[in-house]
């Protein structure tokens, strides 16, 4: 796919589509539409400015990310006034993870409107989240804080945001699991090798031994993902022990 040098001037029916799209989406109508597209443009797309310069979404998932975290915490520190420093922070960890973000941008299907070179279906997960985070920072750069918190709490508190049911969350059964291990002086390896078989895209395997003993397998893209999805089953293989603990 060729990107016009012009891409962010244009007046052409794919910008009055993409225009349609972000309106419905954001629930008002973008002014500034160069800053939405710039949302969706992957690195691969090698779309370069007046200057040189390359132009992607990562600046923009950046501010993103930040204005994300202060909204969300100013929302906690509003409807939790007993929660602590440590309390507000991990709740709002689990808001803001990755894996919730992504979800997000999935719901949103925001993958269809970004620019890349590389077909869609060779991104990760993390795609929709980053996007997520880029559509955000566009937001407060064209409208500013009060759209942006609007934006937020519509798509993101209002539909997914319960207190009572992030306090179970687990974030990260790896950090779980490791965290039992130390407690109860058991000792652990996470045992990872390449195991792509037959396929084209890389693959990593690992097995989780708690006390010399294997206790988990998993297989996924990469090593974390692997070792994730290994602590989560050995969680709930060990669900009765932890939790009593």
């Amino acid at each position: 796919m060729n990107f016009p040098s012009n891409i962010f001037n244009s007046h052409s029916k794919e910008d009055g589509d993409f225009f349609a799209g972000m309106s419905d989406i954001l629930g008002f109508k973008p002014k500034k539409l160069p800053i939405y597209k710039k949302a969706f443009l992957h690195r691969s797309a090698n779309v370069k400015d007046a200057k040189g310069m390359p132009m992607n979404y990562e600046r923009l998932e950046f501010l993103g990310d930040s204005m994300l975290g202060t909204i969300i915490s100013k929302y906690l520190y509003t409807e939790v006034p007993t929660g602590d420093e440590g309390y507000l922070t991990k709740m709002r960890s689990k808001i803001v993870s990755r894996e919730h973000l992504n979800e997000l941008g999935k719901d949103l299907n925001l993958i269809k409107y970004v620019e890349s070179r590389i077909p869609k279906s060779n991104f990760g997960d993390n795609i929709h989240g980053n996007v997520f985070e880029a559509l955000v920072g566009a937001i407060y750069l064209d409208r500013g804080y009060k759209y942006c918190e609007k934006f937020i709490s519509e798509k993101v508190i209002d539909p997914y945001v319960d207190i009572e049911q992030l306090e179970g969350k687990v974030i990260s059964y790896k950090s779980l699991v490791i965290e039992w291990c130390q407690k109860q002086k058991k000792s652990f390896k996470y045992d990872i090798y390449e195991d792509s078989g037959n396929e084209s895209v890389k693959h990593f395997a690992v097995k989780l031994h708690i006390n010399k003993k294997i206790v988990a397998k998993a297989r996924a893209t990469s090593k974390k993902k692997a070792e994730e999805t290994a602590s989560k089953r050995a969680y709930y293989a060990l669900q009765n022990e932890i939790d009593k603990d």
